[in-house]
């Protein structure tokens, strides 16, 4: 319907403009006016139906229940309306269920196809009307570029705002759980304590254990430093060899290869850390003599230096390109080497994208959950020696949040301050990044 009311709205702009009249917008514009006023009303339908359906169909069950089944209590009803529901949906044995549940599901049954084929025929019916109203518009006077910019930028603003609302939504459940964590657990306890050992329980909300944030803290930043102390040298290196070095050629098979490197999922990751490089580290360890685990801090650090490569060396390579050539050509008109020019003045040119670009790939070797999860180890204590085990805040989350434990408790609650402490932290980098970058770009414009 779409794809014909584009079309429609195209053919009668056509006609006009071939004719010889003198319109204001061009044939595309009309065009997509028409098929954005069929989708819209179709689209409202749909919308309205997404929100009150399921209110419309638990009504609807209500309705074919006997009288002492809605006189129960709030959870008994839903457990009977799960139950019609999965009878309905042919999860339940119909065998199993009471008379009015099979008799509920068979009528919920015909109430679905029957609202079914009325919704998709509303959709239809006013998606029509629109279709028609809006191709009487066209005429050579309507404005429809205007309305379409205007439709855009609404569009625009509406995806904006979304994402705000989300980032406030996700902020503001954070503080709320966090607070209620803080309401059993001290928040300098918390901060400043160096053991951690929380108390587990599937019922209760008793306080039990000691939540002492450090320990995991310290695990973060050395499986993170780590990573950076791989990444920052071969994603730097790689992409001063792109920019300056590499032929085109070269630099278009090299650079793909290296961004795959990004697509690959973190668990796959972790995976290959578990079982290939955590191995490998403890066997060079014992023929040092060193005491290397197989999941350490060490095999988590090289895994994830390895994954954010592609965000150092993407980041940097694009900072890199932007630096005039005019400043490279005078390096190398008053004498200088390449290499001279590189470190002199194309680095220092692109410094401040390089810190950016350093920062963000700290923020995300801070958040990495699956690597850490399989290689670090699990070990939440405060160690110096990167070949032992370690915890990170990422995998206590995962734990804390992991069995059966009551959502009340500050044993999961506390997973919650966790988050809103990583989420900080990850703030605070990316902000910086953003102000070196805005404060030192304008230098090399």
């Amino acid at each position: 319907m779409l794809g014909f009311a584009y079309q429609l709205g195209w053919s009668r702009s056509r006609n006009m403009a071939v004719s010889g009249v003198k319109i204001h917008s061009r044939p595309a514009y009309h065009a997509s006016l028409v098929a954005f006023w069929a989708l819209l009303p179709a689209l409202l339908v749909l919308g309205l139906w997404a929100l009150f359906g399921d209110t419309a169909t638990r009504t609807y069950i209500l309705a074919q229940l006997p009288t002492e089944i809605t006189s129960l209590t709030a959870a008994d009803l839903e457990v009977t309306i799960r139950r019609i529901r999965q009878i309905e949906s042919g999860f339940g044995v119909v065998g199993e269920a009471q008379t009015y549940e099979n008799s509920a599901a068979q009528a919920l049954r015909e109430f679905r196809a029957l609202t079914f084929a009325f919704v998709v025929a509303t959709a239809a019916a006013t998606g029509a009307v629109g279709l028609f109203l809006a191709q009487r518009r066209i005429n050579p006077r309507l404005r429809a570029r205007n309305e379409i910019e205007r439709i855009v930028r609404v569009l625009l603003i509406g995806c904006s705002v979304v994402a705000i609302l989300t980032t406030v939504g996700i902020v503001a459940s954070l503080l709320a759980e966090a607070f209620r964590f803080f309401t059993f657990v001290s928040p300098i306890d918390f901060f400043f304590g160096t053991v951690w050992s929380p108390g587990f329980s599937s019922t209760g909300a008793g306080a039990s254990g000691k939540y002492g944030l450090l320990p995991l803290l310290w695990g973060t930043l050395m499986v993170a430093a780590i990573a950076i102390l791989v990444a920052l040298p071969i994603g730097l290196m790689t992409a001063i060899y792109l920019t300056q070095y590499a032929t085109p050629r070269v630099r278009g098979i090299v650079k793909p290869i290296i961004e795959l490197l990004a697509g690959i999922p973190t668990i796959v990751y972790g995976f290959f850390a578990l079982v290939t490089v955590g191995p490998f580290l403890a066997g060079i360890g014992s023929a040092l003599g060193l005491d290397i685990r197989a999941t350490s801090a060490l095999t988590a650090g090289v895994v994830m230096g390895v994954m954010i490569i592609p965000f150092i060396s993407s980041l940097s390579d694009d900072v890199i390109r932007q630096v005039p050539l005019a400043m490279r050509d005078g390096s190398l008109g008053l004498g200088a080497t390449q290499s001279e020019t590189i470190r002199r003045v194309v680095i220092p040119a692109a410094l401040p994208g390089i810190v950016g670009a350093f920062l963000l790939a700290v923020s995300r070797a801070i958040g990495e959950t699956m690597i850490v999860v399989l290689a670090a180890g699990n070990s939440p204590f405060l160690r110096l020696n990167p070949g032992e085990p370690v915890s990170t805040v990422t995998v206590t989350i995962v734990n804390q949040l992991t069995g059966d434990t009551d959502f009340a408790s500050p044993q999961s609650l506390v997973a919650f301050a966790l988050g809103l402490t990583l989420f900080v932290m990850t703030l605070i980098l990316n902000v910086a990044a953003l102000f070196i970058v805005r404060r030192y770009r304008e230098q090399y414009d």
